[in-house]
């Protein structure tokens, strides 16, 4: 088991979310690779936890990472479920249609698992955890 490639999944779909034009066009450059201190007016997006394991097999070294992207109102509350959700849409499309590649491994597939979409904050913001299942080779 190695967490090798932990931080070149994170740097990869960081960049990845930062350079997709549809994405862009819902929440500028609102996409964080950690949860600001003082949310940011308007709909923006964070990298959440992750969770990894062992996928090595006979053919080699390799981990399997579930982690978490969070799409979030912003701290002027005003955007409703369907701004969130849209921006969770194009955060789901850039990651599922787009190839990336890793400083460190190999990414052999990355996948959709789940999302759960709340009321958060008394019921005034609104926030959509989209978690992803990543499979990188490490040779």
């Amino acid at each position: 088991m190695s967490y090798g490639a932990g931080v070149a999944l994170q740097t990869a779909v960081y960049q990845h979310l930062r350079a997709d034009a549809a994405l862009a066009d819902l929440v500028g450059d609102a996409i964080f690779d950690a949860m600001p201190v003082q949310a940011p007016v308007g709909v923006y997006v964070s990298l959440g936890p992750e969770e990894a394991r062992d996928a090595g097999d006979m053919t080699g070294r390799g981990s399997q990472h579930d982690f978490v992207v969070s799409v979030l109102s912003g701290s002027d509350e005003s955007a409703g479920f369907s701004a969130v959700k849209a921006a969770a849409v194009a955060v789901t499309d850039a990651l599922e249609g787009g190839a990336m590649s890793l400083d460190r491994g190999h990414l052999a597939g990355l996948w959709f698992l789940r999302a759960k979409a709340r009321r958060i904050e008394n019921g005034a913001a609104r926030r959509v955890d989209l978690t992803f299942r990543a499979r990188i080779d490490l040779g």
